[in-house]
């Protein structure tokens, strides 16, 4: 059976719904056409974007001939398959999607027919083609980025697609609805849709309906995938740049994907990497409220996670440890070590004890005399930091 998002799928570019910046009068893909040339490339965006649309727009309007694999699901066979009907009919588009997931193997099958031109190759991929695809791939493709579709695009979208299911009753506000729910996929947003119509003995689709099928609006958060990453990135990001209500938000979205684990994690690495000196009781604070989190369980330990996230955004920032260690860490690295000063090698009757003198202090050197007055630790201006140099200062006799 034909679903709903295939049969409405666009015949030609100019059917395909936003992505402006790509399609229209004088835009690239549109100009492509128009000149009946095309080059490999990869279309990269979140998923129901349109980059299967697309690619299957541009085939059709070009008239050329066109097989559709998958990076994980079609054998190497089918690679080579691809070729030989390329070496044998001509210019041959080959659209791979999931492109990201594609082996060493096939790869290797494909290049040096990229290179000559034999096949055109359309990679459709939701990850970041600059980390997630292979250099000698990417280095032979234009990289196009799809943009998130609005819901104003959605909506047009369902219009349409209401046309095409006979006898269907719905509003305006219930398309508005279903739209909501997509998070700009389009894809998900069509298959409810069809569900909506097709669960009703009459064809009448309200709020109501959709709300039974489903009430959770779409995003993307695949745990093995970008989505998921980015999520976590802009949590750090948020926190780190002191943004309360956009941290919130980052942290509603991973407790909606009932994610814990993940926001604990990203969360004890901002308490010591963010926050750090500036604020050393966050690191307690936040145990506890894990703690709390893990014993009371969803969907009240969005309470504890939430209080301990919006203190975190609210404090004082630092990062001089996480400067520090890795200023050290690259000293190491690069083999600026020197040996331990005799006088503090283990037993050694030279060493002095700070407990016998005043103020717990005396001067002698650690650090390898290789990397006497080497400064790792620069302290920030706020009011811990401040306070810890202060008494610092205080022990070693200094004003």
């Amino acid at each position: 059976m034909e679903i709903l998002a295939d049969k409405l799928r666009p015949q030609k570019l100019s059917d395909v719904i936003g992505q402006d910046h790509l399609i229209g009068k004088d835009k690239i893909l549109t100009n492509l056409v128009k000149n009946k040339k095309i080059f490999s490339m990869i279309l990269y965006g979140n998923p129901g974007t349109g980059k299967t649309s697309i690619a299957y727009a541009l085939s059709k309007e070009l008239g050329m001939r066109t097989k559709f694999l998958n990076a994980t699901m079609s054998k190497k066979e089918d690679f080579d398959n691809a070729i030989e009907e390329a070496k044998f009919y001509g210019d041959t588009i080959v659209v791979v999607d999931e492109i990201h997931r594609m082996n060493k193997d096939k790869q290797d099958i494909l290049l040096p027919y990229i290179e000559k031109g034999t096949i055109i190759l359309i990679g459709l991929t939701t990850s970041n083609p600059y980390y997630k695809i292979n250099p000698a791939i990417r280095s032979r493709c234009q990289i196009f980025s799809l943009h998130d579709l609005t819901n104003e695009d959605i909506i047009k979208v369902l219009s349409k697609a209401t046309k095409s299911l006979e006898g269907i009753k719905i509003n305006k506000k219930t398309l508005e609805y279903i739209a909501s729910l997509s998070s700009g996929d389009v894809r998900s947003a069509l298959n409810l849709l069809e569900v909506s119509y097709y669960s009703t003995s009459n064809h009448e689709v309200s709020i109501e309906t959709v709300k039974n099928i489903n009430s959770k609006p779409v995003f993307l958060h695949d745990k093995n995938e970008d989505g998921h990453y980015d999520v976590l990135s802009a949590l750090q990001k948020s926190i780190r740049g002191s943004d309360v209500d956009a941290t919130i938000h980052y942290v509603a979205r991973l407790i909606e994907a009932e994610d814990i684990d993940s926001i604990i994690r990203r969360l004890s690495v901002i308490a010591y990497e963010d926050i750090g000196l500036a604020n050393p009781g966050i690191g307690p604070r936040l145990d506890a409220a894990v703690e709390a989190a893990l014993r009371v369980g969803l969907p009240e330990a969005r309470i504890p996670l939430a209080e301990i996230a919006i203190e975190m955004a609210l404090s004082p920032k630092s990062n001089s440890a996480i400067m520090a260690i890795d200023k050290a860490l690259e000293d190491i690295h690069k083999g600026n070590i020197g040996t331990v000063p005799s006088h503090i090698k283990n037993g050694n009757p030279n060493y002095l004890y700070p407990h016998n003198f005043p103020n717990d202090w005396v001067k002698q050197e650690y650090l390898p005399e290789k990397l006497r007055g080497t400064k790792y630790y620069i302290p920030k201006n706020n009011l811990i930091e401040n306070n810890l140099n202060k008494v610092h200062k205080e022990m070693k006799g200094e004003k």
